[in-house]
């Protein structure tokens, strides 16, 4: 199975001087949890999730309409490509430990969303596949486990370790 057969293929998306007001916007009219952001040509240079968003209005004192996405956008992007293997996307997912992966031509431009949900639907109910293509519940739940397992965030280590 190929990410084509799974992903959303219509994805909504925003720009780096897009304000978090207007993200917000986007992100619940598509009634979704990831903008994938993208310059002027097109190609995608990272992500920002409602997450991100949330984080950056509750740790700055500043409106949503004043903060771009530029601002909260995490440094590192996680991809796959259409015509990757599923089970390497999954792959992918539990070892960044993300949901949501943009999906990208070869020029680096959007083609589609992969979820974890998508991917979900489409599992086979049961252990191993039967054929190599296959995507097994177990395989898929196994990923899940690692992509929620809960980490602390990086202040509440150092005050855990210091006790």
């Amino acid at each position: 199975m190929k990410v084509a057969d799974v992903m959303m293929g219509t994805p909504a998306s925003c720009t780096e001087t897009t304000n978090l007001a207007a993200a917000v916007e986007i992100l619940w009219e598509r009634n979704c949890g990831i903008l994938p952001v993208v310059n002027p040509d097109g190609k995608v240079t990272g992500v920002v999730t409602d997450r991100d968003i949330c984080i950056a209005l509750g740790t700055r004192n500043r409106p949503a309409a004043e903060i771009t996405v530029a601002e909260v956008q995490p440094a590192k992007l996680f991809v796959c490509k259409a015509d990757d293997d599923i089970h390497s996307a999954l792959a992918t997912m539990s070892g960044a430990r993300v949901r949501r992966l943009p999906v990208l031509d070869g020029n680096g431009k959007l083609q589609g969303i992969l979820s974890l949900d998508d991917v979900v639907l489409h599992a086979i109910s049961g252990g191993a596949g039967r054929i190599p293509d296959e995507l097994s519940s177990d395989e898929v739940i196994e990923h899940m486990k690692r992509v929620y397992q809960s980490a602390l965030p990086a202040v509440a280590r150092s005050k855990s370790a210091a006790a």
